[in-house]
């Protein structure tokens, strides 16, 4: 982790006629940086990502992805970034190779980049036996690892990763942070949100929303002492319980 700041928010407003979704939040992610966004249904997490993504047009507020402004350089921003979620990242009806090759063509990488990346995916996750079969065929767990690997084959600045391991058992959810802490090393920024707390321990920093608002921002062990709490699971309990949405 560097101190070179990639994403930079402040006062980030996203407004639905009278309901605020997300209620000037400000914060900074560094280069390198496992920064956990985490909340409750209705917190505001999705509303938040899709505008840092340059999804969603912010109504007020001001924010930087990679050093892009997300009024008016969405599409570098699009370039800049990767993106998972646990409902979708790869077409099942596609083999394992034909979904590396399409995302590579997507990410504008060449004919050449997109062979090297092929065969380097396919041995780092051990399916060369599998390369040629349907996506759909392959376990949870190495569809979840597949998807990570396209999401950062052309070496982006940032991955955004939406509740990327639910559904996966405990034990493939630590293989897939191995991937993460991998990412990182080599200077990818990974901004993830995840139900699961005790993922939210792997993050450098961690925010909290609540009702569309970041009420805590930290790292784990620090937001433990501040709230008298012994894990995650207690401190997320201790800041959601006032919580007046329901649904995101």
């Amino acid at each position: 982790m560097t101190n070179e700041v990639v994403i930079k928010t402040d006062k980030l407003t996203k407004r639905f006629g009278d309901f605020i979704a997300t209620n000037q939040i400000s914060f900074e992610v560094y280069q390198g940086e496992i920064f956990g966004f985490l909340g409750a249904n209705g917190a505001g997490k999705t509303t938040a990502m899709r505008m840092l993504c340059g999804l969603s047009v912010p109504s007020s507020g001001e924010a930087t992805i990679a050093g892009f402004d997300v009024y008016k350089q969405t599409e570098n921003i699009k370039k800049n970034i990767g993106y998972m979620s646990q409902k979708f990242s790869l077409y099942e009806d596609l083999t394992i190779l034909e979904n590396i090759e399409f995302f590579g063509g997507i990410y504008n990488l060449s004919n050449k980049k997109i062979k090297e990346k092929s065969n380097s995916l396919v041995a780092a996750l051990g399916l060369e036996k599998e390369a040629k079969k349907l996506v759909g065929e392959l376990p949870l767990g190495f569809k979840q690892k597949l998807a990570f690997s396209v999401a950062v084959m052309h070496d982006p600045k940032i991955v955004f990763l939406d509740e990327p391991t639910g559904g996966v058992d405990p034990v493939t959810r630590r293989q897939f942070w191995d991937l993460i802490y991998e990412a990182s090393d080599r200077g990818i920024t990974i901004f993830v949100t995840t139900h699961y707390m005790d993922e939210a321990e792997y993050c450098n920093r961690i925010s909290m929303m609540v009702d569309g608002e970041i009420k805590a921002l930290d790292t784990p062990a620090n937001l433990k002492k501040q709230f008298g709490a012994g894990t995650m699971d207690e401190v997320f309990f201790e800041l959601a319980r006032g919580a007046k949405r329901k649904s995101d």
